[in-house]
């Protein structure tokens, strides 16, 4: 029978590790790597049956990187402590790997936005790959939004990871502002050159790509919340993009 590690990057997730780490508990081994959590997150995980390793943060890409490293077994899953696997996908997953008809495999996602789950705006089918076999699994370093790699053929689960991606209006401002330094980062090394006019023109369109383009306006007063949220995030990404640049002239 092929073996699964599940592999969880967390810091201060406390609130969340718990159901998280239960919900993963078919697993052979879940490894939560903890970055200098202060809540209790590390105690959280390991009391839900979660092999803990303490880890500094070198941003998503490397973390995951790392995890994966740190994996024994035939396949790894990745997952974020705010997502969860229904019983539904567990036995897919399960399924998926004792077939083993491709080396990887993208999740769909289904998120929510303050309580409500959101099924348009680019939010929904939202596939990712998630469960690869270990010897072909790698990550992108990108500082914020990395994303896993396989060396091999892949293929699509069909039941959704429930990803409880922002808990309220507090929490969205906080990752707004987060993702946004975040983005900014990965873009400058990709050498993308900050400017006020980009951070309005990408601004306005993300608004429109979000509420009319991808029928974000069919989720009601919560698809324009994405729109508005996507149109902000996007904004001040360009703006914060402008400002390391500038920064970073002023000392040269």
């Amino acid at each position: 029978m092929p073996t699964l590690s599940i592999i969880i990057a967390a810091k201060n997730e406390a609130h969340n590790i718990g159901d998280c780490v239960k919900s993963a508990a078919f697993a052979d081994e879940v490894i939560v790597l903890d970055s200098g959590s202060t809540d209790g997150t590390a105690e959280v995980a390991t009391s839900a049956g979660a092999q803990v390793v303490a880890t500094d943060w070198p941003g998503y890409g490397p973390q995951q990187s790392r995890g994966i490293g740190l994996a024994t077994s035939d396949w790894v899953l990745s997952l974020d402590a705010d997502e969860r696997i229904s019983p539904a996908l567990q036995a897919e997953i399960l399924q998926a790997i004792q077939e083993a008809k491709a080396d990887g495999f993208r999740l769909p996602r289904l998120s929510s936005l303050c309580g409500t789950f959101i099924h348009h705006g680019g939010w929904r089918p939202d596939y990712t790959l998630r469960l690869v076999k270990r010897e072909k699994a790698g990550f992108t370093h990108h500082f914020l939004h990395a994303h896993m790699t396989v060396d091999g053929t892949k293929a699509d689960l069909n039941e959704s990871l429930i990803h409880y991606s922002y808990r309220d209006l507090d929490d969205v401002l906080e990752k707004l502002n987060r993702y946004a330094s975040g983005n900014a980062k990965d873009l400058d090394a990709k050498g993308v050159r900050g400017s006020f006019s980009k951070a309005i023109s990408h601004g306005i369109w993300a608004f429109v790509r979000t509420y009319i383009f991808r029928a974000g306006f069919l989720d009601g007063r919560y698809g324009f919340m994405l729109a508005i949220y996507n149109a902000e995030s996007t904004y001040y990404k360009y703006l914060k993009l402008l400002a390391l640049q500038e920064a970073r002239a002023s000392k040269a």
